[in-house]
């Protein structure tokens, strides 16, 4: 993978974007500040979306500090935590195995007569 050059508007978003040398596939690193947006909680470090939810902080992972989780704990967010950088965080969206319980199934395609 080689790294590209972007324009400006992707330098907003993107952190890089590299190529693929052989079959020139592009593969883009988000920012971090795109994490926080999304149907689904993802950890603000890593960007995971294996989180578990917690009842009450632990003592002993870290609790991440700033301006957004403030903001998503006095909103009523729920208490997450990642398993691979043990950090525990706020957050309003629901986990993704939530997520896709709580969505309707999908019909099939048959043939509706009677």
């Amino acid at each position: 993978m080689r790294r590209i050059h972007r324009t400006p508007i992707e330098r907003i978003s993107y952190l890089a974007i590299f190529q693929c040398c052989l079959c020139e596939r592009e593969q883009q690193m988000p920012r971090p500040f795109r994490l926080h947006f999304g149907p689904n909680a993802r950890c603000p470090k890593c960007g995971t979306l294996r989180l578990t939810r917690l009842g009450e902080p632990d003592v002993i992972d870290h609790v991440q500090g700033g301006l957004w989780n403030l903001f998503e704990r006095l909103s009523h967010g729920n208490l997450y935590h990642c398993r691979f950088c043990r950090v525990q965080f706020y957050d309003r969206r629901p986990l993704l195995s939530q997520a896709s319980e709580s969505s309707p199934p999908e019909a099939t395609s048959g043939d509706n007569s009677t």
